[in-house]
């Protein structure tokens, strides 16, 4: 969702020297919106060296796109001469340009676009986001062979779906919908692929025992380099509301993704071929991540709906 922001940042500064850090940074290389794209460190110590080392640059600007108090103080710890970010988690006195949240709130890629407005930076909201893939990549030759050791060699039509969510259980689907919709999707003549990290494991063991037929599944053993080439494969991909979604919207692939906790308003996908489907609960959005009652908002979007939606995405 940054991906408007920052190529909207890297055209209004051309001459200088961006530095991109986050999680999951090394995934912008090559998408041509930074100069340096930095992992930012797991662990206490390794983030104070890693700011010890970063602030010898002396960065004119820093632009703080979370808004949580972290990243914050990690950017005054690098001493950037200048910071942007949104006045929210108690960290006023942190910013040189503490910049009202909107309210009521925005898409999270027109919330950024206003951060860079506020950097002087031309404000163009309503972009989608959009991803480039190299034309040849050893990650790419790699994803290739985890789709041929899943017995997923030629050009098969490949429905994804992904099982998990890297925050709480609140975002997750039942296994047993997942179940139901790899055996509608494979009598419609899509082949149905389970993704996911190494902790989906138990997840896909139990679509697969639930469904009709066994269901091929990579869960656990891409990797983030290799996500961008596994998506680009897939004729659509189902999921709840995780970032492999928009990184799938952004590839050009149909998304069709499943929301109850969290508010399609402010975070769904965009695309021309993106899907947003809700459950009907009183309590949603509640944007808790793990749920105190039922799971009503998930558990009410039924299987044969997300099917249909996946067949109109996904055309003849």
């Amino acid at each position: 969702m940054a991906l408007p922001a920052l190529a909207e940042l890297r055209a209004a500064r051309s001459g200088a020297s961006i530095i991109f850090v986050g999680r999951w940074a090394p995934l912008l290389v090559g998408q041509a919106v930074a100069d340096i794209a930095l992992s930012y460190p797991r662990r206490l110590g390794e983030r104070i060296a890693f700011g010890r080392a970063l602030r010898q640059e002396r960065p004119e600007l820093a632009i703080v796109l979370p808004n949580s108090f972290e990243s914050a103080l990690a950017a005054w710890w690098w001493r950037a001469g200048r910071l942007v970010g949104f006045d929210t988690d108690g960290r006023r006195a942190l910013l040189s340009d503490a910049v009202p949240q909107p309210s009521p709130r925005r898409h999270q890629i027109d919330e950024y676009a206003v951060l860079m407005g506020a950097a002087e930076v031309p404000i163009r909201e309503g972009a989608t986001p959009r991803w480039t893939l190299p034309e040849r990549s050893a990650s790419g030759e790699q994803a290739e062979a985890v789709l041929r050791a899943a017995g997923l060699s030629g050009r098969r039509r490949l429905a994804g779906l992904h099982i998990g969510t890297a925050v709480g259980s609140s975002k997750l689907w039942p296994a047993a919908s997942f179940a139901r919709l790899a055996t509608i999707l494979a009598g419609e003549g899509l082949t149905p692929l389970l993704l996911g990290a190494p902790g989906d494991e138990a997840t896909a063991r139990a679509v697969d025992a639930a469904a009709e037929s066994p269901v091929a599944s990579v869960v656990g053993r891409d990797g983030p380099d290799m996500l961008p080439w596994m998506l680009a494969r897939l004729e659509c991909l189902v999921s709840g509301d995780t970032g492999v979604a928009h990184l799938a919207a952004a590839l050009g692939v149909p998304t069709v993704t499943l929301f109850g906790p969290t508010d399609p308003g402010l975070t769904a996908p965009r695309g021309a071929r993106a899907r947003a489907l809700g459950g009907a609960a009183p309590c949603a959005p509640c944007f808790l991540t793990t749920c105190p009652i039922d799971h009503i908002c998930l558990r009410s979007i039924g299987v044969e709906d997300v099917a249909r939606a996946v067949l109109e995405t996904v055309g003849p």
